[in-house]
């Protein structure tokens, strides 16, 4: 077992037993009774005059795929390009390059589409 495996597992375990813990004691502690107002959506204080599913534009789903394209890039090259040299050491440089070319291939393709399906043209 690599030597960083334990306290991750921990960390793990501890998240764990403390969002059941938490969840447990809400659903214990928590208030019992049900009426039609606490059952409804709340609007700002203004009662819903239509149906809460509304249509989206595409335009908010394109925002966020171009944000979870260029967020996951950051996050996961950033520690990858901190231990390159470690890895360039252990004899596993070229096999970790093809993994992130690879990783790097997935998000080009979702830029690529994100650009022709029109994210990318701000009005």
């Amino acid at each position: 077992m690599a030597p960083y495996a334990v306290p991750v597992l921990l960390v793990l375990l501890v998240a764990i037993v403390f969002a059941g813990l938490f969840l447990g004691l809400s659903y214990w502690l928590g208030p019992k009774r049900r009426d039609s107002v606490k059952e409804s959506p709340y609007e700002c204080g203004i009662p819903a005059r239509s149906t809460v599913h509304i249509r989206f534009f595409v335009r908010f789903f394109l925002v966020a795929l171009l944000f979870l394209v260029f967020d996951l890039e950051v996050v996961f090259l950033y520690p990858w390009a901190m231990a390159f040299q470690q890895l360039l050491d252990a004899g596993m440089g070229l096999y970790s390059l093809a993994s992130v070319g690879v990783f790097l291939l997935v998000l080009v393709v979702g830029l690529v589409y994100e650009w022709r399906k029109g994210g990318m043209e701000w009005q």
